[in-house]
């Protein structure tokens, strides 16, 4: 355990807007493929906003699970709307 936290320290400390939230409820979880990634849309308890990650393949759905995420605020562009979303940078079920 302590390594993780070590990481995560790590992480925070080079990079100053980034966000560690452990924890968290999943309240949804969407997979879409996208050419050759996997976008993941999870969204949270409490939270308005969607969290975003890719990966390159499928994971099992984690709707209902907590979940410890580092994250960084940014702004995506859906059919000419800036919209608020979360960029997730690492997640692990708690």
């Amino acid at each position: 355990m302590k390594t993780k936290n070590k990481t995560v320290s790590k992480l925070l400390a080079s990079h100053h807007r980034l966000v560690h939230s452990e924890g968290l409820k999943v309240v949804s979880h969407v997979q879409r493929d996208s050419r050759e990634w996997i976008i993941n849309t999870l969204m949270l308890e409490g939270y308005d906003v969607p969290f975003k990650y890719k990966r390159k393949k499928r994971y099992k759905n984690i709707k209902g699970q907590r979940v410890n995420l580092t994250y960084y605020p940014a702004v995506e562009n859906v059919a000419g709307i800036d919209m608020e979303i979360m960029k997730v940078v690492r997640i692990k079920i708690s």
